[in-house]
């Protein structure tokens, strides 16, 4: 007995993980797998006549419509990945396999959810610059966003400057209440020291309890101490009932302004470091 394939063939696409969908030239959705359910929260009746950007994330749409044009020219599009809104609200990304079918008047795509991948390559980059304890900017970006604000300053003609900040005798809380402990510690001061500056302003973690932090377009010298004060006065409020006993380190911070203390980042780290150390001894 022959196989009736055409009867076969919507069972058989049903059976795909990925989303088959089929639009018209009015980007009108007129056949879609299964599938679509597990990838956007409808069911197949439901997105049947509807535009299929409708669901597109509206960051994505002009790249979708640039994408939508190269297919209808002809020219099949193979890993255009773009965003699209699932029906709970959440954000989905899709690489989609996609080509025009002239005699049928459709174009032809293959929906592909890659969103668990896309969150991890987004975590792994995130990670490569960032301080995986507090969030904060790690010593690679800190360095990039210093060479940066230097060629800034030099072309516009303005000032920034670095601090280079120490917690005092942060290795007690350490010895005495615990690393976990002391890592809430570091996380509570990060939160801190980006409560003190601007957008524009660069909050790095160096390593242990050692922090960096570049402002950028300063008014004057004065406004630099200014705002080490006010630094100062954030980091070492009290800790709060949840930290128990535990008393907030006091801090050191070395200053070191551009371009009189140094035109380059090194001058300008070794500048700061060293004031910060003249700091500390004196408090010995």
């Amino acid at each position: 007995m022959p196989v009736d394939l055409k009867a076969l063939f919507p069972k058989l696409t049903n059976l795909l993980l990925d989303a088959v969908f089929v639009v018209d030239l009015d980007d009108r959705i007129v056949f879609v797998t299964d599938a679509c359910e597990a990838l956007l929260g409808y069911r197949a009746d439901e997105l049947m006549g509807t535009p299929i950007t409708d669901y597109v994330h509206p960051d994505d749409l002009e790249a979708t419509r640039a994408s939508i044009v190269r297919v209808m020219d002809g020219q099949p599009h193979n890993d255009f990945c773009n965003r699209y809104v699932h029906k709970d609200g959440t954000v989905v990304y899709i690489l989609w396999s996609a080509r025009l079918s002239e005699e049928d008047g459709v174009r032809i795509g293959v929906a592909r959810d890659v969103t668990a991948l896309r969150q991890a390559e987004e975590k792994l980059r995130f990670l490569a610059h960032h301080d995986p304890l507090t969030g904060l900017t790690n010593r690679l970006l800190f360095h990039d966003r210093l060479e940066s604000a230097l060629r800034s300053a030099h072309r516009h003609q303005s000032r920034l400057a670095l601090l280079f900040l120490d917690l005092n005798d942060f290795k007690y809380i350490n010895d005495t209440h615990g690393h976990a402990m002391g890592d809430r510690v570091l996380c509570m001061i990060a939160e801190r020291l980006k409560g003190c500056v601007r957008e524009t302003d660069t909050v790095a973690r160096m390593g242990g309890d050692e922090f960096t932090v570049l402002l950028t377009d300063i008014q004057s010298v004065a406004a630099v101490y200014d705002k080490v004060e006010e630094i100062i006065a954030a980091v070492t409020a009290p800790l709060g009932a949840k930290f128990g006993t535990i008393k907030t380190p006091s801090c050191s911070i070395g200053v070191a302004c551009y371009p009189g203390d140094g035109e380059d980042a090194d001058t300008l780290l070794s500048h700061a470091d060293d004031s910060m150390y003249r700091l500390k001894r004196r408090r010995n």
